[in-house]
């Protein structure tokens, strides 16, 4: 697996299915807002089952009804077309707006 340039990164962020991620220190990250603190960790749940099946793990944050969802790839130190992959399929559950 190839780790991606900063241009091929930035290009794929420009895209209509990645909307709102942004890319900084070698990782690709999101901050999304929900209503309850129930909302954000039901989309950690419903994330966590597509991470687990892509043998991919994001690092989460969550903070009362706020998650951030950062992606990088461990074994390559920076950002793969995995990271791309498993951003746009969490974007595929995300039911609340970007932060």
């Amino acid at each position: 697996m190839t780790v991606l340039s900063d241009g091929e990164v930035h290009s794929a962020l420009a895209g209509h299915d990645l909307r709102g991620w942004r890319f900084d220190r070698g990782e690709i990250f999101k901050n999304y807002k929900f209503s309850t603190f129930m909302d954000a960790i039901a989309f950690i749940d419903r994330l966590a089952r597509f991470a687990e099946e892509a043998n991919h793990h994001p690092d989460l944050e969550n903070h009362y009804n706020r998650v951030r969802v950062a992606l990088h790839t461990w074994s390559e130190s920076g950002v793969t077309d995995k990271d791309l992959a498993l951003a746009r399929r969490i974007e595929s559950v995300a039911e609340a707006p970007e932060l």
